[in-house]
C-alpha cells in the first residue's frame, strides 16, 4: 500500500507538478530540427524553453485560482476580519493572508499602506508585508515540483514563522511613531463591495492572470536565462567554491547577494533549480530566494516612503537574521528534506 501511494505521489510531482513529459518532449523537437540538446548550447535551448513554459503555465494557473478565491474577500472585508484579533493571532491571520495575495514586494506596499491607514496594528501590516512576497500557494506548487513535497511545505512553514515574529516583534517594540504621518492621516473609507455574480469572479479572476504575467514574465525570462547559463554554462566546481558547503559564509553571501536584486520567487525559482543541481546547500539556496523576494531593493526604497528610517532599518534587521538564520538550519536538515 506504501509503495503504491509512492508510486502515485512521484507521478503527481514528477509528470504533474514537474511536467518531465514536457521536458522529454521539448527535447525530441529539438532534435528533430537538428539541435544537439547534449551540448550546452542545445541544453541551454532545451532548460530555457521548458523551465518558461512550466513556470508560466503553473504560475497562470495558480493565480486563476487564487485570485478567483481572493474576489470573497476584498479590502475592506479583510481589514474588518483582521480588526476583530489581536496579538499573535492578528499576526498569524496577517501572515496566512499574504499567502494568498500573489504580489511581489512591491505590489504588496500599498496594501501594506491600506492596512495601516485602516488603523491595524504596525506588527501585523508587517507580519503581511513579509509573508505576501515571500509565500504563496504558487511557490508551494513550483517548488514542490523542482525539491519536493518536504521542501516546499517546510519553506512555506519557516517563511510563515518569520512572518510571523518578525511582525511580533515590530509590535512588541511599539514602533508606531516611526510610519510616517500621512499613512495615519489617509483614513480608510469602508465601502461594502458589491456582491459579484460567477461571471464576474471569473472575469476577475482572468484580468488578474493577465496582470500578474505582465509584471513578471520580465524577470521569468531573466531567472531562466540566469538558470540556463548556470545549468550549463558554469563548472560544478567554481559554483562549490563560493557557495558550498566548504564556506561556512556561504548562507549570508546568499542573501546579501540577494538584496538588490528585484524578482518575485517565481523569477528566482530557475536560478534555485541550477543551483542545487549543482551541489549547492539547500538553506543557501532559500536564503538566496527569500532575500530577492522579501528585501528587494525597489521594494525597500518604496517602503521608506511609508516608514520612517529607524522602522526600515528595523524590519531589514529582523527579516535578514531571520533569513539567514533560516538558511544555516535548512543546511543543517538538509539530509531530512532532500
Amino acid at each position: 500500500m506504501i509503495q503504491i501511494v509512492k508510486s502515485v505521489w512521484d507521478f503527481i510531482q514528477g509528470q504533474i507538478l514537474g511536467m518531465k513529459w514536457l521536458n522529454e518532449l521539448i527535447g525530441r523537437g529539438l532534435t528533430a530540427i537538428g539541435l544537439n540538446i547534449n551540448t550546452r548550447a542545445g541544453g541551454s535551448v532545451q532548460f530555457f524553453i521548458y523551465d518558461a513554459v512550466k513556470i508560466l503555465f503553473l504560475l497562470s494557473l495558480l493565480i486563476f485560482i487564487i485570485s478567483y478565491i481572493q474576489s470573497y474577500f476584498p479590502p475592506e472585508r479583510t481589514k474588518r476580519i483582521l480588526g476583530r484579533f489581536h496579538g499573535v493571532t492578528a499576526n498569524t491571520l496577517a501572515a496566512l493572508l499574504g499567502t494568498v495575495t500573489p504580489f511581489c514586494s512591491c505590489s504588496s506596499i500599498p496594501l501594506f499602506i491600506g492596512f495601516s491607514s485602516a488603523g491595524l496594528p504596525v506588527g501585523v501590516t508587517f507580519s503581511f508585508l513579509i509573508s505576501s512576497p515571500l509565500v504563496d500557494l504558487g511557490s508551494l506548487v513550483l517548488l514542490m515540483s523542482i525539491f519536493g513535497g518536504k521542501v516546499a511545505v517546510a519553506y512555506v512553514v519557516v517563511g510563515l514563522i518569520l512572518a510571523v515574529v518578525g511582525g511580533t516583534m515590530i509590535e512588541k517594540m511599539r514602533l508606531e511613531k516611526y510610519v510616517e504621518s500621512f499613512v495615519n492621516a489617509a483614513g480608510s473609507v469602508d465601502i461594502e463591495s458589491p456582491d459579484l455574480t460567477k461571471r464576474d469572479r471569473l472575469v476577475y479572476a482572468k484580468e488578474q492572470v493577465q496582470s500578474t504575467v505582465k509584471k513578471v514574465i520580465l524577470y521569468i525570462f531573466i531567472g531562466v536565462g540566469i538558470g540556463a547559463v548556470i545549468h550549463n554554462w558554469i563548472p560544478a566546481e567554481w559554483i562549490q567554491t563560493v557557495l558550498g558547503s566548504k564556506n561556512p559564509f556561504s548562507v549570508i553571501l546568499a542573501t546579501v547577494v540577494g538584496v538588490p536584486m528585484y524578482a518575485d520567487i517565481f523569477g528566482t525559482i530557475p536560478i534555485a533549480e541550477a543551483l542545487f543541481y549543482k551541489g549547492v546547500g539547500l538553506g543557501t539556496i532559500l536564503s538566496f530566494m527569500m532575500a530577492v523576494t522579501a528585501l528587494s531593493a525597489p521594494s525597500i526604497i518604496m517602503l521608506r516612503k511609508a516608514v520612517k528610517p529607524k522602522l526600515l532599518a528595523i524590519f531589514v534587521g529582523i527579516v535578514s537574521g531571520g533569513i539567514i538564520i533560516i538558511g544555516y538550519l535548512f543546511n543543517a536538515f538538509q539530509f531530512l528534506l532532500v
